[in-house]
């Protein structure tokens, strides 16, 4: 957060930057001098420290725990989504994998086809001898009924044919019950095996986005679990601002607004950003939100967490009558050079001046509390 006072020649290099056009009120001035008013361009803003990071960027985990078996990729390396990074070792996996590939053979509808014809054969076979025993039957009962043959035989013929009848139907059941063993095993073996490979698949990590691997965090043969970060993976061409700004300021802070960005590796230049997104929920140990922004006017080039600082402009006004910070006292008064305490009404404030909309003018000249 930006303090509250500071002195006129003791701020930091993008401020200085950004405030250029307030310059008027010199360094070269003693403490003990006297100043006037004077209208000037004023922009209020909210301090606040930050990284770049890439669109998209995260750090990548895989379920399994075990060995690095292998990597196949470099830092640096581009890839698409699905792109295998690395694979953990799980011999049990394996295993396990390869056994369920032997079930889904030996269950497999089409490996099965033999089963189901011979139980076909034998309906055709029932079938037939139904037909046949049927027929004699009604050649019997036929002569019965002429007053030929005893009713022992056709009690025999009838009893073979409901014999046959039974057999048929009994060789229907059968198949329709292979039938469906047949497909519940196939489809189950299917998915046993599709549960086997997708547990087998959370040892090998891949890429959830197309960008760029900027950092391998484990080697090969080292022990890796669920619960350790193994790459760190992001766009490689799109990046974002994570800003932190106080609790005390965030209720200033929009979407859209401009904000001026400074960084260590590219001395004396301001660049230039808008926010794009508030998360809003505080971090209870740093009491600041994140406040996302991208760039307008963007370096040359760029990589992930360089560190930097911000100004999100809040307010602007063109016409303002303006003084030094450090002229105010209790942040509602001045003194002026007869030692007279004024109170004022103060409107923007900056780090470094502070427009005074009523209670003083242009002609009313001040002197510095405690000077």
């Amino acid at each position: 957060m930006i303090e509250k006072s500071q002195h006129f020649c003791g701020i930091r290099p993008i401020q200085a930057l950004f405030l250029a056009s307030f310059l008027t009120f010199s360094c070269g001035k003693t403490d003990s001098e006297s100043i006037f008013p004077q209208k000037q361009s004023l922009t209020e803003s909210v301090y606040a420290s930050g990284l770049v990071k890439a669109k998209d960027q995260y750090e990548a985990f895989t379920m399994a725990s075990g060995p690095i078996q292998e990597i196949f990729v470099e830092e640096g390396d581009t890839v698409k989504s699905g792109t295998a990074i690395l694979k953990v070792f799980s011999e049990r996996e394996s295993l396990s994998r390869e056994n369920a590939q032997l079930s889904q053979a030996y269950a497999d509808q089409q490996a099965n086809q033999s089963r189901l014809r011979d139980l076909e054969l034998a309906i055709d076979l029932a079938k037939s001898k139904m037909l046949n025993d049927s027929l004699l039957f009604v050649r019997q009962k036929n002569l019965w009924d002429k007053g030929i043959g005893s009713a022992v035989e056709l009690e025999q013929r009838d009893l073979a044919f409901q014999n046959s009848k039974t057999s048929y139907q009994s060789s229907l059941l059968r198949y329709r019950d292979l039938k469906r063993e047949i497909e519940f095993n196939s489809k189950s073996s299917s998915k046993n095996l599709a549960i086997s490979k997708v547990m087998e698949g959370e040892f090998i990590l891949k890429s959830n986005i197309d960008g760029v691997v900027f950092s391998i965090l484990k080697e090969k043969g080292e022990m890796v679990s669920p619960q350790t970060p193994l790459a760190i993976i992001g766009s490689a061409n799109e990046f974002l601002l994570e800003l932190q700004v106080d609790e005390y300021d965030i209720s200033k802070v929009e979407v859209g607004q401009l904000v001026m960005v400074s960084m260590d590796s590219f001395k004396e230049q301001v660049f230039e950003a808008k926010v794009v997104r508030i998360y809003p929920i505080m971090d209870s140990r740093s009491k600041s939100f994140t406040v996302e922004a991208v760039f307008t006017k963007s370096p040359p080039k760029l990589f992930p967490n360089l560190t930097l600082e911000a100004n999100i402009v809040t307010s602007e006004k063109s016409e303002a009558l303006v003084i030094p910070r450090n002229y105010l006292w209790n942040e509602n008064s001045v003194i002026n050079v007869d030692g007279d305490t004024i109170p004022v009404k103060v409107g923007l404030k900056n780090f470094q001046f502070a427009e005074i909309l009523e209670g003083v003018t242009e002609q009313t000249e001040l002197v510095q509390p405690g000077k």
